[in-house]
């Protein structure tokens, strides 16, 4: 575990965990965050070395106090490690997740509940302990990353989808629980984006979807960083939202 910079707390924005930060969305959110002057906890759960190197690059090129675990969020005892050695917080972003594609009777109880455990699941597990310490200081930001599937459903992804459907109602319901104590909760239902997560789809596929988006292009993971920042300068009176970054698609 890297040690904090003591040099970054006079600069820092406030204290974010970004979850699963090694690549893609997460990675890119964590960027973006790090350049806002936010001082970092992050996640993930297989590439320890990945989310080292990334620390270390944040930490040099911006003067941050950058954090990595190690650890799956779907398991409440990993999740409560990390809270053990997070003494304040004003941002929390939701981001770790995993797809499941096939079809549902072929499906298997244990990758139902690792779907489960780690896009849903994971969201209670982090809001319940980050929520006191922002009740601290009657602020803080807590952001879903969801999908537009959370909405609609998708075929041959139904786990992934009531997942995130799941996700879309908790943080509604969340955001009218927590509204009197000035902390907002919001999510960010994205469309195809271009990350690891879609490389199971051929470039056929791909061509297909992106033919679909009314953008005329694939998302970009830079582009759902962006959306972070905007919901964290966004009016205290915008909560409860599940807010589509698709091009258009849905």
């Amino acid at each position: 575990m890297l040690k904090e910079n003591s040099n970054s707390t006079s600069r820092s924005a406030g204290y974010a965990l970004v979850t699963g930060a090694s690549r893609g969305i997460g990675r890119a959110i964590a960027m973006r965050l790090a350049q806002e002057g936010y001082s970092l906890y992050l996640t993930c759960r297989h590439s320890p070395n990945q989310l080292a190197t990334l620390a270390e690059e944040l930490i040099d090129q911006y003067g941050i106090s950058c954090v990595p675990f190690i650890a799956d969020m779907g398991n409440p005892s990993d999740v409560e490690r990390i809270f053990a050695q997070i003494p304040s917080l004003s941002v929390l972003v939701n981001n770790a997740g995993i797809s499941y594609i096939g079809l549902i009777h072929e499906m298997s109880v244990a990758d139902w509940q690792e779907v489960m455990h780690t896009n849903l699941d994971a969201v209670f597990y982090t809001s319940r302990l980050a929520i006191p310490l922002m009740l601290r200081s009657h602020s803080g930001k807590i952001i879903n990353i969801s999908s537009v599937w959370g909405n609609v459903g998708a075929s041959m992804e139904a786990a992934y989808s009531a997942s995130k459907g799941g996700v879309n109602s908790f943080t509604r319901a969340l955001a009218r629980e927590l509204a009197p104590s000035g902390i907002q909760v919001n999510a960010i239902a994205c469309g195809v984006i271009d990350t690891d997560m879609n490389r199971c789809f051929s470039m056929e596929d791909m061509e297909i979807l992106r033919q679909e988006i009314p953008a005329d292009r694939i998302g970009q993971a830079s582009e759902v960083a962006q959306m972070v920042v905007s919901l964290l300068e966004a009016p205290d009176y915008l909560t409860g939202q599940v807010i589509g970054l698709d091009g258009g698609w849905m």
